[in-house]
């Protein structure tokens, strides 16, 4: 077994291998803290011959075991992928898909188990770090190292893969991959941060990055590691030329045409004109032709935009495409944005719900609720084709991702707007950069549901063609150029700042200052798309009437119990008699939905009452509950009781309670005394008029009637009952 080791924010960071898993053509076990991961790679020993991509596929997966649970459900096993390792087999698979060679067509396999978690140090950015070390020692061919770091930010200072609990604190979470030279792969959020704090936190992951891949060097240098060939890409110069001499005319032609449905007509004629052409000269070559006739239009596509800085529908690099805005457009829900930009075209359909339409996500850590979600769909007539429905693909989840986070940052507080909020952006075209359409989608979306957002967010997707000293840098990409191009560079945020970033490269990395370049390009280019989105709707708007009125207040949490009452007794009735959805977390907050506004007002007034703390001098409207010799009992609360003692129920003299009130009469009272075990003291005579001449009658003895008649003088506190949210 061999084992390599490094310190990472306070804790050991190891890998090795030898020992787990020595079937595979490559295996480590990654451990930080008492967090450990198993990744082993493999590859098929014959290439597929039928495709023209590379057959890679990256699995991550959480055991529930991991962290000492029991996985939830019937069947009490881990079913489908969540989420969450949809995500982190995305953020796994995108930095290192790019790093192997074109010409490697041998399906290859990456899996990353989770076999521990303390719950503190994630294991998501350990997968980008053990997939990388696995096929460095593989026989498997891969231009790394890289490594993954995630970097947070607690009171502005960096940390490289805080703790969980660290990150309650921090104001990004960004995930950075790199490799010696530069970063290959970002993915995060942050709170409105700057461009220049974003540079400065990609330079800061850099260093340990460079660490973990000279662990990772270490580690390669102590074993014998034969990699395969490579075999080299089939070519004919002949054909190549012949090709060329064919198409060249025509490609330049068909890449400035604006509209893209014509522009991939021209370019599919073309290919079968060349087909046809070669088909009795080269009747072997059909692949061979169609790889060349691409290569054609790659190269041609490029140096049309490095030369002449012009794109294929016409812009300039820096050029955002006519943007147009529809809110509202949907009646019947709760709020509705239709944006379109050039070809691309989203209808973003928001909906706000009770709490107890929070999602529910059951991890191998924690269970947690999330009160706000978005969901991206991506039907196939979006791009004019024809393709399985009904099954969320791993795309749709990351660009749904990406969207969420990016609006997660311009929400209101809860307490100021008691919604869950589900969002669903439905693509309806797409020609580039649908995600960031999304983000200004349910930006717009929420201002139509009258939600008080910190303000409008917008998201755009930068481009780049790159060749040796030659670049262009290009703002709002079609996907032409995303296909064509060497990145795709997504940055949402508002005219503050940066809410949410995600950067791929087809290539083995950029320059800070190519970074640099482009973000400052990308901020000019959301200000402007802010700008239009501003001019259509500049602050929220009414909300529907359709959609539930939801009213919350904070509650001591002490005092849960008592409004939720015996058994659930308390806060059932008052569902009933208000016919209001009534929910209360454990931290004390209480919400009411309805749609009726004024049912929600009755139902939080309650809760209030309930829940009050009451002070001597205040009164209260009542209800007689039971009679003693000494006095009466007096419901001034739902579920909450006190004492009118005999004395306090008139000026004169009573000698018995039942000739004054009798149960269920309503009265009210005004609070004397709080004694030191809580109990209350009401009085009655000292909200009526005192008679004239009145003397004061001798006092009586308090006690008369037996102390243990005063009972539970609070309606059920002597209990805890159960607590339900």
């Amino acid at each position: 077994m061999k084992k390599q080791e490094i310190t990472l924010n306070g804790s050991t960071l190891s890998i090795e291998t030898g020992q787990v898993a020595r079937q595979s053509s490559g295996s480590v076990i990654v451990t930080h803290g008492e967090t450990v991961i198993l990744v082993a790679v493999n590859a098929s020993k014959q290439a597929r011959e039928d495709i023209n991509f590379f057959p890679l596929q990256v699995e991550y997966r959480e055991r529930h075991y991991a962290g000492g649970k029991i996985p939830g459900g019937f069947f009490k096993r881990e079913a489908r992928p969540s989420e969450h390792e949809i995500l982190t087999s995305r953020l796994t698979d995108r930095p290192i898909r790019p790093l192997f060679p074109k010409s490697f067509k041998c399906e290859t396999q990456v899996i990353i188990t989770v076999l521990s978690s303390d719950g503190e140090n994630m294991a998501d950015t350990l997968a980008g770090l053990g997939a990388s070390a696995a096929l460095m020692i593989s026989d498997i061919p891969f231009k790394g190292p890289i490594a993954t770091v995630r970097v947070g930010r607690i009171d502005g200072e960096f940390v490289i893969n805080p703790t969980r609990s660290q990150m309650e604190d921090s104001d990004m979470e960004i995930i950075v991959s790199g490799n010696e030279q530069t970063i290959v792969m970002v993915e995060g959020e942050a709170k409105l941060i700057t461009e220049e704090e974003f540079i400065d936190a990609m330079k800061f992951a850099h260093g340990p990055i460079k660490d973990l891949i000279a662990m990772q060097n270490k580690l390669i240098g102590e074993l014998d590691i034969v990699k395969r060939d490579v075999p080299e890409e089939e070519t004919d110069e002949a054909l190549a030329k012949a090709i060329s001499e064919l198409v060249t005319g025509k490609i330049d032609a068909a890449i400035k045409t604006d509209d893209k449905a014509d522009r991939e007509n021209q370019i599919s004629t073309l290919k079968e004109e060349a087909q046809e052409a070669f088909v009795e000269s080269h009747p072997e070559s059909e692949k061979l032709v169609s790889r060349y006739i691409n290569d054609q239009l790659k190269t041609a596509f490029r140096e049309q935009i490095l030369a002449d800085a012009v794109r294929s529908d016409g812009r300039k690099t820096t050029d955002i495409r006519p943007i147009t805005i529809e809110t509202g457009m949907l009646a019947r829900t709760h709020g509705s944005a239709l944006f379109t930009r050039g070809e691309t075209q989203a209808i973003v359909v928001l909906t706000m719900g009770t709490p107890r339409s929070q999602q529910i996500i059951d991890s191998m850590d924690l269970d947690t609720k999330k009160k706000f979600f978005l969901h991206y769909n991506f039907p196939p007539y979006c791009v004019g084709e024809t393709g399985r429905v009904g099954f969320t693909s791993r795309r749709e989840i990351g660009h749904g991702n990406l969207a969420e986070r990016a609006i997660k940052q311009i929400l209101p507080e809860y307490e100021d707007f008691p919604y869950t909020v589900r969002i669903v952006s439905e693509i309806t075209e797409s020609n580039g950069s649908s995600s960031m359409a999304s983000v200004c989608g349910g930006s717009l979306a929420l201002m139509s549901a009258g939600a008080p957002t910190k303000g409008h967010v917008a998201g755009i997707a930068m481009g780049l063609i790159k060749d040796g000293d030659r670049y262009a840098i290009l703002s709002d990409i079609l996907g032409a150029e995303d296909h064509l191009g060497d990145m795709d560079f997504k940055v949402a945020g508002t005219r503050d700042g940066i809410s949410a970033i995600q950067l791929d490269l087809k290539i083995e990395g950029i320059s800070f200052e190519l970074m640099e370049e482009a973000l400052a390009q990308a901020k000019v280019g959301r200000n402007h798309i802010l700008d239009i989105m501003y001019e259509s709707v500049p602050e929220p708007m009414e909300m529907s009437k359709y959609a539930p009125k939801v009213l919350s207040l904070q509650i001591n949490p002490e005092k849960i119990g008592g409004l939720i009452g015996p058994g659930g007794k308390t806060i059932k009735k008052i569902i009933a008699d208000t016919e209001c959805d009534v929910n209360v977390d454990d931290d004390g907050i209480v919400t009411v939905a309805s749609l009726d506004l004024k049912r929600c007002q009755e139902a939080i007034e309650i809760v209030r009452a309930i829940t009050l703390e009451p002070e001597v001098g205040m009164e209260f409207d009542g209800s007689i509950t039971r009679l003693m010799s000494f006095g009466a009992f007096v419901e001034f609360a739902p579920g909450r009781e006190g004492l009118i003692h005999i004395s306090e129920m008139e000026w004169h003299r009573v000698d018995k309670v039942e000739d004054v009130v009798k149960p269920g009469d309503a009265v009210r009272v005004k609070l004397i005394k709080v004694d030191d075990q809580g109990r209350l003291d009401f009085s009655r005579k000292a909200l009526l008029e005192k008679p004239e001449g009145y003397v004061e009658p001798p006092k009586r003895d308090r006690n008369q009637g037996g102390s243990g008649g005063r009972g539970n003088r609070q309606g059920g506190g002597g209990r805890r009952p159960f607590r339900r949210n």
